[in-house]
């Protein structure tokens, strides 16, 4: 017998639809396995007290999100392959295709198409589609991190947009951007003749930071770290993409909900917690910086995608896109502690991990001489890839460490590819230890 949640009569959503994200969410926690036989509709109809037609609707969504293969006089059956045969990849830090809602997308793109149709396909302002931008002001507002009289907001395409913008418009040639190790690549690449993580570099024009759930660690800064950054004079470019993806503890506020200053500008996105390919994202700060960003971007794109503005715009306004947060949530609490728990099974003695409240990514560090770049080699040889710590290094080596994104995995995806790594895990530590000089002793004074 099945074991799911009770059935709300009076939600509004639709009780067949109910049904169908626990099953979905039973399926992708591993509660019900691939192969499994589902309950024939009548059977399952008499044990939650519904109407056969609910329980078919709801295997019929299943089975156009292939999670569910119905077969003639046989049955439906679990068509989750997350631990068949295939690669397994820790490697990109992005959500999860399987809670991607396709058929609340579609609707909303239709109604988005049927109704304002010759204004999107009109050239637009460099600013960013005008309903779109008034939607996310408000929101600000509400937020406390927009101030009407001083301050604008400018639509970029995604993040790495807004980061490539600021470079070209903002930092002076010569200029020094401080950022902190390990460094998200593209973050590296958008401001790569001047990013350093030296604080006496001459001539720091501004500073970077993720303050929330940072890639690739996952660590968060504390409220103090934040009021401190507050009060820094430099322009600060504060990355907030992953905020939203909080599973557990407490929210922060934002940097700039507590500066005093005009000098913070704050970066947002709709990719991480809706659809990445959409690329929606936009920044907040004061009047003359986004003007002189939205210069640069009119010389650049005369501005961003309006279908894809007005379809997140509609997404979100018509509470699909919090319904869906809601369900990444739950998905992302239950990956990440699958991946913590499996990889306390298996890291051998000496390694470390970050355990993020949130976030898509979470840092691993192995004992000391361990290569993860050389072993990286023999994990894509089980079908599990992963990116070394030197990707996210500007000067220190991190040879020891990788970068470990499960967001976009399933938890059995997560199980098995730590599984698959475990018996390198402790090959690597082993080799690692018989070439390790052994540390001075102390002297006996």
């Amino acid at each position: 017998m099945i074991q799911l949640p009770p059935i709300d009569g009076q939600s509004d959503i639709p009780v067949y639809r109910q049904l169908y994200a626990a099953l979905k969410s039973s399926i992708l926690a591993g509660d019900l396995q691939h192969g499994d036989r589902l309950p024939p509709t009548r059977d399952l109809a008499q044990q939650l007290n519904l109407n056969r037609a609910t329980v078919s609707a709801a295997y019929a969504l299943l089975e156009e999100d292939g999670l569910v293969n119905g077969q003639v006089g046989r049955g439906s059956f679990v068509q989750n392959k997350a631990t068949e045969d295939g690669e397994i990849s820790f490697a990109t830090s992005r959500p999860s295709t399987d809670l991607f809602p396709v058929n609340e997308f579609q609707a909303t793109a239709q109604e988005v198409l049927s109704r304002d149709l010759l204004k999107i396909l009109q050239l637009g302002s460099p600013h960013g589609y005008a309903p779109l931008r008034n939607f996310l002001i408000e929101e600000a507002i509400a937020e406390g991190v927009f101030h009407p009289d001083r301050d604008d907001l400018l639509i970029t395409s995604g993040c790495q947009q807004a980061l490539d913008l600021i470079q070209k418009a903002l930092i002076p040639a010569g200029a020094a951007v401080l950022t902190s190790e390990p460094i998200y690549p593209g973050l590296r690449n958008a401001f790569s003749q001047s990013v350093t993580v030296d604080p006496s570099a001459p001539r720091i024009e501004a500073r970077i930071v993720t303050p929330s759930f940072h890639n690739p660690t996952g660590e968060t800064m504390t409220l103090a770290e934040r009021s401190q950054l507050a009060a820094s004079p430099e322009l600060l470019i504060e990355v907030d993409i992953y905020s939203r993806l909080r599973y557990t503890g407490d929210a922060l506020p934002t940097i700039r909900s507590l500066s005093t200053s005009n000098q913070t500008l704050l970066l947002r996105s709709f990719s991480k917690i809706a659809f990445p390919g959409l690329r929606v994202g936009w920044v907040i700060g004061a009047k003359p910086l986004i003007q002189k960003l939205a210069l640069a971007k009119q010389w650049t794109d005369l501005h961003s995608d309006q279908l894809s503005q007005a379809i997140m715009l509609e997404f979100a306004r018509s509470g699909r896109l919090q319904q869906h947060l809601g369900n990444v949530l739950e998905a992302g609490r239950i990956r990440l502690q699958t991946t913590i728990k499996t990889l306390e099974q298996v890291l051998p003695q000496g390694s470390t991990f970050t355990r993020p409240e949130g976030g898509m990514n979470l840092w691993v560090t192995l004992p000391r001489g361990c290569d993860t770049a050389s072993m990286l080699e023999k994990a894509r040889r089980v079908d599990v890839n992963y990116l070394p710590g030197r990707y996210f290094s500007l000067s220190a080596p991190m040879n020891e460490s990788f970068r470990l994104s499960f967001a976009g995995l399933s938890p059995q995806q997560i199980t098995e590819g730590l599984r698959r790594l475990a018996p390198l895990f402790e090959e690597e530590a082993r080799i690692a230890s018989r070439y390790q000089e052994p540390l001075p002793a102390m002297a006996m004074v």
